[in-house]
């Protein structure tokens, strides 16, 4: 019962969570199962570190699936290339048993997630300036509150 009640919460948490909260849930995931995948090499567990790292490896497919090169060719590209450099780590560490390989994988994926809270946070600033300039003193609009 416990474990349903997990997915629930979890499944409630995905369909109500805005895009940009959706991406560091991705890059989380990632982090995780791609950490956890390194302790499964270590004990000879394969295939529970294969179905993990295989975990990781579709969540990044999710993260090249959900670039919109529309909005921003150049930056797509860009992210295109850091994905696909993690994919190929994470197929290596997954055919190859390296936990080196996964250590690779995981920076480059904490890298991403690290500029996401910073851009996160700079929306989330940038949202709150927005709302403190509109605030309405008296009859006149506070552009300093």
């Amino acid at each position: 019962m416990t474990a349903q009640r997990a997915n629930a919460y979890l499944k409630a948490q995905i369909l109500t969570a805005p895009p940009e909260k959706l991406q560091l849930m991705l890059y989380e995931g990632a982090i995780r199962f791609a950490t956890q995948s390194k302790e499964k090499i270590r004990q000879r567990d394969y295939e529970a570190s294969c179905e993990l790292l295989v975990k990781a490896q579709n969540i990044v497919l999710e993260l090249i699936c959900g670039l919109r090169p529309e909005h921003n060719a150049s930056l797509c590209n860009r992210m295109a290339s850091v994905y696909a450099f993690i994919y190929r780590t994470l197929v290596e560490a997954n055919v190859h048993h390296d936990t080196a390989a996964v250590d690779d994988a995981v920076s480059v994926l904490s890298i991403q997630r690290d500029i996401w809270l910073e851009l996160l946070d700079k929306l989330a600033e940038d949202r709150a300036a927005e709302g403190a300039e509109g605030v309405v003193v008296g009859n006149s609009v506070n552009a300093e509150a």
